[in-house]
């Protein structure tokens, strides 16, 4: 009886992620073959792993300090992290540093005594920003529908390309991930299956680099071992909610009924029910709208004086009033935000009548907050930013209660004029000039929840 040879459903065999080669039939009779009969990699793709999958989920591997290595080779073999100084937090450790225990959102002391050796870098966002922007084209090439969830990570829907490639979406993905490698100097990590919340958990399963896949029929199996904080819209709070009732895994909640876990956390109750299944009905919906626009310090010293901080504050409004007119966006909202010497966060907002990108009225309208918190309390981070963010055609009108507002806004605009010739630092204006060399900040990041903001 002749051997039963195994023909992909889709038109291939399998594939290698290293070279792209097309494994050829094999008999099913026989093992698999554990490497790449071209160029001899371990990294092959069965078609069973990939099949009827197109919901994809690509994140860059420790982005920022990626980055960094690759504009300094000698850093390559070195521990990195992107950061603030002694008083900043870590923003991305890369996987030498991991090694070590470091991770993003770690005090930057911590770090540094779980990492002695390690080179620490501050942010330059627009760096980021360029090398962000070349992986998305790249990714708007494979498909149009792409769904940016921050400047390092994205959804992609490859569904109906096969005839436009030529290939299934996971070898698509495999060529996109080397093309990326090739033209922006990164790796990224590819997390593949049918639908949004597998995707993103595949692509935290495999990496750097890495490639991972959950069929439909894998599915239950495997977020039956999780822990019930990897539910998406799980946190610390509703963790330790299910914790005391009893659930800590996954598998837990996939023998409850729907009727009882929406009589237990109403409508949440629902999500736990469908995602603890596999089941998401979200889209990849393709996006290019900013939520938001801000920026925020890490101060050297914890600060209670009004004086200083206001200064502060107003430099946090030039650097968001100068981003959004640079790209063309006007915000409704206007919000403070403080940390004080005990981590804890205050957040206060206002929504104006019309949309500004001015510093002086972001500001005027920020200020007051600020002033009604500042009763001896010492804060250890400012921040201020825009949201609800509009066209700025019908930005800043003139204030007929506040008169001088348009000299003030026209004088801004002066000075605008004169950065974008001679430099930001051209021209300050006298609350910038007087700022104290001792209350400047170690860090600017931004931190909104959404990471397309800028």
């Amino acid at each position: 009886m002749a051997p039963k040879l195994d023909h992909n459903i889709e038109g291939t065999n399998g594939f290698c992620r290293t070279c792209l080669t097309d494994l050829p039939p094999r008999d099913t009779s026989a093992p698999a073959p554990p490497r790449c009969p071209n160029c001899h990699s371990p990294r092959l793709v069965k078609p069973e792993q990939v099949a009827g999958l197109s919901i994809a989920h690509i994140d860059c591997d420790a982005f920022y300090a990626a980055i960094e290595k690759r504009d300094n080779p000698d850093l390559a073999t070195k521990p990195v992290l992107i950061g603030g100084g002694v008083r900043g937090v870590v923003s991305t450790a890369c996987y030498i540093a991991r090694v070590d225990g470091v991770h993003s959102a770690m005090p930057m002391f911590q770090a540094r005594k779980l990492c002695p050796d390690a080179v620490i870098i501050k942010p330059n966002m627009g760096k980021y920003s360029a090398a962000g922007q070349q992986v998305r084209q790249l990714m708007e090439e494979v498909t149009p529908l792409v769904q940016p969830v921050s400047i390092d990570e994205a959804f992609l829907d490859l569904t109906g390309t096969e005839r436009l490639h030529g290939m299934v979406p996971a070898k698509t993905l495999c060529k996109l991930a080397k093309h990326i490698e090739d033209k922006v100097g990164i790796t990224v990590s590819i997390g593949l299956s049918h639908n949004k919340f597998l995707a993103k958990m595949a692509s935290d399963e495999d990496k750097p680099a890495g490639f991972f896949s959950i069929t439909s029929a894998q599915t239950r199996d495997y977020l039956s071992a999780k822990p019930v904080t990897a539910i998406w819209g799980v946190g610390k709070a509703m963790g330790k909610k299910l914790n005391r009732h009893g659930i800590t895994h996954v598998s837990q909640l996939q023998r409850m009924e729907q009727a009882e876990l929406v009589k237990q956390y109403g409508e949440f109750g629902l999500r736990l029910y469908n995602l603890s299944r596999g089941i998401d009905h979200r889209q990849v919906r393709k996006t290019d709208v900013v939520k938001s626009i801000s920026g925020e310090t890490t101060f050297n010293e914890d600060i209670a004086d009004q004086e200083r901080l206001e200064r502060l504050l107003w430099r946090q409004a030039e650097r968001v009033a100068s981003r959004a007119k640079k790209t063309g966006w006007a915000g409704y909202t206007v919000t403070l935000k403080l940390k004080d010497n005990q981590f804890k966060s205050i957040t206060r907002s206002k929504s104006l009548h019309d949309p500004t990108q001015l510093a002086d009225v972001i500001y005027r309208t920020a200020q007051p907050f600020l002033a009604k918190e500042c009763t001896g309390r010492k804060y250890r981070l400012l921040g201020v930013g825009i949201s609800n963010l509009v066209d700025p055609g019908d930005s800043d009108p003139q204030d007929l209660l506040d008169p001088d507002a348009a000299t003030r806004a026209k004088a801004e605009r002066a000075m605008d004029l004169v950065r974008n010739k001679f430099g930001k630092d051209a021209i300050e204006k006298g609350r910038s000039l007087s700022t104290s060399k001792q209350a400047l900040p170690e860090q600017n990041e931004d931190t909104d929840p959404d990471p397309r903001n800028l």
